[in-house]
């Protein structure tokens, strides 16, 4: 079972108690349709060490493996698109660390079970990088990233919208920052929420969005290439 807390000081300094597994299971049941939808998007804005994203990303990847388990070229490609719509902030540095490889432990798992000797390793370094962009140290509050100490940096919160838009090897990255989605959210027409639903948001996907860049960080940047090598554009 999963602890609850790490240490006394840190519920003390930073008010940590982690969601236990039986409530973060519940919870996702309130929004099991999306759970099991390879390309929603979640966003966990206190993601401690990825207890709601874990589970998210078990979910989505029996799908995958539903869907594409006879073609290890398809489960790559999709299993790296459902990594890419998962999203996390964490104040502490060790968190998202630890996050980040929970989040790659599980995938690998589930990809040695699928794709057993069709494994490659830079599929694995692609997505220890999809991750590295989607798991920030940062402050969901202020939208900005944090220091070693959890102290705000004037650097704004950047997360990157991966897709697979030409139904190819390829895969596209858009680099956004994190305060004009949000206000590109708020635009959008409002569901009534659940009582305890984790949130969940359709990052990047508001037409309003406009992809020129600009002094206030619309859009930063786009880059395309094989989905094996998207960490070659780091």
């Amino acid at each position: 079972m999963t602890k609850q807390v790490k240490s006394k000081k840190r519920v003390a300094d930073h008010g940590e108690v982690f969601t236990a597994e039986r409530e973060v299971k519940a919870m996702c049941d309130l929004v099991k349709q999306e759970t099991e939808r390879i390309d929603s998007r979640f966003l966990e804005p206190a993601c401690g060490d990825g207890n709601f994203l874990a589970e998210i990303l078990s979910r989505k990847l029996a799908i995958v493996r539903k869907k594409y388990k006879k073609s290890p070229y398809d489960w790559e490609r999709n299993s790296l698109l459902t990594l890419g719509s998962i999203y996390g902030v964490d104040l502490l540095v060790d968190n998202c660390i630890e996050c980040r490889q929970r989040l790659f432990e599980l995938w690998d798992k589930e990809y040695k079970a699928v794709c057993k000797k069709e494994c490659n390793d830079d599929t694995r370094e692609a997505a220890k990088f999809v991750l590295s962009r989607n798991i920030v140290c940062g402050n969901a509050l202020t939208l900005n990233c944090v220091d070693e100490n959890g102290k705000d940096t004037t650097e704004p919160i950047v997360f990157s919208e991966w897709t697979l838009p030409f139904n190819d090897a390829r895969m596209q990255r858009s680099d956004y920052t994190f305060a004009e989605l949000l206000a590109a959210e708020e635009e959008k027409p409002k569901r009534k929420k659940k009582k305890d639903e984790p949130e969940q948001i359709s990052l990047m996907l508001d037409e309003k969005i406009n992809e020129v860049p600009s002094d206030e960080g619309v859009f930063l940047k786009k880059y395309i290439t094989h989905y094996r090598r998207v960490q070659e554009n780091g």
